[in-house]
């Protein structure tokens, strides 16, 4: 009687495996585990260095319970100040430029030779990491603001460009051909046809990339671009962990701040 019954309603569903040959997944999962061990095996870690070094670990953690705001407050706000400066300018001068880059780099409404050339602006930006761009910018234009500004302004365009001409190229074209039948010149195409629907997307990403490029303003200022960085360093230099913790509860304060603010404007244009 089970044995009809199971008949009846048949075997239970079970998810195929994603690799369908049994061999050939097991030797890609040795393979896997070969290589991680092989990779750590390959890791030369001095270990009495470690030791050494966790008893300044420890009090960098400790310094947050205990975070000196007072001590060099001139260069923590002055390094802060420039930080935000640089943020902003760079962040707003690499969106104004990243539109028209964008709405090239899209094939769906830019001829050929213009898509190629705005692409090629937008793989050579990504290809470039920022502290690269920032040491060779301090090499020109030497130690301050002026390179750590060139230098987010020139990344914003890569990040913004890119996803700009996707979300473009992945737009509702129905609405954009309605406007286009209409005998809508080329400009007015791209104010009612293509703007409307990517505009809650760009909003969305700028704040994201003014989030990204504060955060990376920091680092910069590692390699002498300006900003916070070069006060963090110094601390850190000079073993005055409660400037440093002072210093990153400021920045997290602040990113918090803009995460914040960003969640409420994207609310409001959706």
């Amino acid at each position: 009687m089970s044995n009809e019954l199971h008949d009846l309603l048949g075997k239970g569903w079970k998810k195929q495996p994603f690799i369908k040959r049994a061999w050939l997944r097991w030797s890609i999962y040795a393979g896997f585990v070969a290589y991680l061990v092989a990779a750590f095996a390959t890791i030369e870690v001095n270990w009495a260095r470690v030791y050494e070094g966790l008893d300044r670990g420890a009090a960098f953690v400790m310094a947050f319970t205990r975070p000196d705001f007072v001590s060099r407050a001139g260069d923590i706000w002055t390094g802060m100040a420039e930080s935000i400066v640089m943020t902003v300018a760079a962040s707003v001068v690499g969106i104004a430029i990243s539109i028209p880059i964008g709405l090239g780099a899209a094939r769906n409404i830019a001829p050929l030779p213009v898509y190629l050339i705005c692409r090629g602006i937008v793989a050579i930006s990504r290809a470039l990491q920022e502290i690269i761009v920032a040491i060779l910018l301090v090499a020109i234009f030497g130690f301050g603001p002026l390179a750590g500004f060139l230098t987010l302004s020139f990344a914003t365009i890569g990040f913004l460009s890119k996803l700009l001409a996707e979300d473009i190229e992945s737009m509702d074209r129905a609405q954009a051909e309605a406007i286009r039948a209409s005998g809508a010149r080329w400009m007015q195409w791209i104010n009612y046809g293509v703007q409307p629907q990517v505009m809650p997307r760009l909003i969305g990403l700028s704040m994201y990339r003014l989030d990204i490029n504060f955060r990376e303003s920091a680092i910069l200022g590692l390699v002498g671009a300006g900003g916070i960085g070069a006060t963090l360093n110094t601390a850190f230099d000079r073993y005055e962990y409660d400037t440093a913790a002072a210093i990153l509860i400021l920045i997290i304060v602040i990113v918090m701040a803009l995460e914040y603010l960003s969640g409420v404007i994207r609310a409001r244009v959706q």
